[in-house]
């Protein structure tokens, strides 16, 4: 068994956000955390800013508490859980363990799982019923975004291809969220798809789900530079709902029974109802958006009216490494999603950009 083992140059200290409550996110000077047994530590390359991010910083109850629910997030914490960089240490036994050398770019999925509980006993880990994901639970799975980030010991780790485009590393973490909500699809070739939301995650979603080539593929925004994109990833037909009836629009299109795939990813209330309006009997609805609040639904048409397959999406099992081949070998682009990179002191600059979401799709901070 190999020691612990570190590039030369690795400080003491390092800069990073730390999060104390909700909108009390400061740059700080911190220690740079050591890699222990079977721990990997990184040179952070970039870290994307999600939406968790933002309802993170905005004080969302089912992040912080409230509405009934626990707080979930332990504070302080260092945010950011859409990272790539370069392994500078390696503890005893990580580099069996995860094939990783010094100098290696690596990602790791965004849950640390506990490898204790039900779920991760039976293989279901991404489940975890302690849920520690990277940059929402301080000490035990502090984010990236700093200059250098700890993989704990319970951490699923990939190594990056030689030559992989560091540019687009980043957008791995959402792009296997992506695979994820389309495989929960079950798409077959006769499909009519919709995709609702166009962000990084949806248009994740409009590339994979064309991998699966589907009858017809909609996709559905209210911004048209999204829309516009979307087509060029693979979207047939684009619809925006500030223009016209998309559900009407779908329905004319499918005959009046309406699509057999539904896929949300809006985060919007309204998104929920148009799904749900807009499927046809016995149609398969995944919901993968987080929402603000809860929202409410008619639910007979759920049971009575359409006996829907309802299934829920979460995070990316078993999918980071389709999503680093597609993007390697092209077959999934994301050049024009990863659209803004930001020094890691600029990061309010960076929630703002995502947050108005006009210009931006994907930011990234660089530490």
């Amino acid at each position: 068994m190999s020691v612990s083992n570190s590039s030369a140059g690795v400080p003491k200290k390092m800069k990073a956000v730390v999060a104390y409550k909700p909108g009390d996110y400061r740059m700080e000077e911190v220690d740079v955390p050591p890699a222990g047994f079977e721990e990997v530590l990184l040179k952070v390359g970039g870290c994307g800013v999600c939406a968790g991010d933002l309802k993170g910083f905005h004080g969302a109850p089912s992040f912080w508490g409230g509405n009934g629910q626990p707080a979930w997030i332990k504070a302080p914490f260092i945010p950011g859980h859409e990272f790539y960089g370069q392994v500078v240490e390696l503890g005893e036994g990580s580099e069996e363990k995860y094939g990783l050398s010094l100098g290696d770019w690596a990602v790791s999925e965004q849950i640390v799982p506990c490898g204790k509980c039900r779920f991760c006993i039976e293989g279901d880990y991404w489940m975890c019923e302690v849920h520690n994901i990277y940059g929402f639970q301080g000490k035990v799975a502090d984010g990236a975004y700093a200059e250098y980030v700890k993989l704990p010991r319970t951490a699923r780790n990939h190594k990056l291809p030689q030559g992989f485009p560091l540019k687009v590393a980043a957008y791995i973490e959402p792009l296997g969220c992506a695979i994820h909500a389309v495989e929960r699809g079950d798409i077959q070739f006769n499909d009519v798809v919709v995709i609702a939301g166009l962000g990084p995650l949806g248009l994740g979603m409009v590339q994979a789900a064309r991998l699966k080539n589907p009858k017809m593929l909609i996709a559905v925004d209210v911004k048209e530079k999204r829309l516009n994109l979307a087509h060029t990833l693979g979207a047939e037909l684009t619809l925006n709902p500030m223009k016209e009836d998309v559900v009407k629009k779908v329905k004319d299109l499918t005959g009046g029974y309406g699509c057999d795939v539904y896929i949300q990813a809006s985060g919007h209330p309204a998104g929920t109802i148009q799904g749900l309006q807009m499927i046809r009997k016995l149609g398969r609805y995944v919901e993968f958006s987080v929402y603000n609040d809860p929202v409410t639904v008619d639910w007979s048409i759920i049971g009575d009216r359409k006996e829907l397959d309802v299934r829920g999406a979460h995070l990316s099992p078993h999918t980071y490494p389709s999503a680093i081949r597609f993007l390697n070998d092209g077959r999934i682009k994301a050049d024009h999603i990863v659209t803004h990179e930001l020094p890691l002191e600029k990061f309010l600059d960076a929630f703002h950009l995502v947050e108005k979401g006009e210009e931006s799709i994907k930011v990234v901070l660089v530490p």
